[in-house]
């Protein structure tokens, strides 16, 4: 079990960015959700973060603007920062990578593989010693509402061992 490990999550859809803090949650992490750039800057200006996930496409800033915003900022220059992205174009992982982002997830994602590329990038020794409890459930996204030809997406999510 991981302890006193925080993450941000950012991400433009509240479905998908909870469950993110749901997996993070059950491996023990403390977690805040940021549905916007301006949000998530007040956020880590009043906290310091472990490490942060970041989808592309954000209602208000796209997430490659706010990565540059996040890396401007003294006490997050060494925070890793994972793209976490349905819009997950070979440019777009190019771009996040050549930023400096620490790693690209694209989604739908397979939940043990985010979790153990998240907690490789907070600590390598963490991925491997985390041993989330055996939980399923269905988890339905809704994806479409950006976007009309975007259908709504169930992802089931399955995490630890049955």
């Amino acid at each position: 079990m991981i302890t006193k490990v925080k993450v941000l999550v950012v991400d433009g859809q509240m479905p998908v960015a909870l469950m993110m803090v749901f997996l993070l949650t059950r491996a023990g992490c403390e977690t805040e959700v940021a549905t916007n750039a301006e949000k998530a800057l007040r956020l880590v200006q009043a906290g310091v973060f472990d490490l942060i996930t970041l989808d592309v496409g954000m209602p208000d800033l796209d997430g490659f603007r706010l990565f540059q915003k996040l890396k401007l900022i003294p006490h997050l220059k060494e925070t890793p920062v994972v793209f976490v992205s349905g819009n997950a174009t070979i440019e777009n992982q190019q771009h996040a990578l050549d930023l400096g982002a620490a790693d690209f997830i694209e989604k739908p994602f397979d939940p043990q593989d985010f979790l153990s590329r998240i907690l490789f990038h907070i600590n390598p020794t963490l991925a491997h010693a985390s041993q989330p409890p055996t939980r399923s459930f269905a988890f339905h996204a809704i994806a479409g509402q950006s976007h009309p030809k975007i259908r709504p997406q169930l992802f089931y999510v399955h995490v630890g061992r049955e």
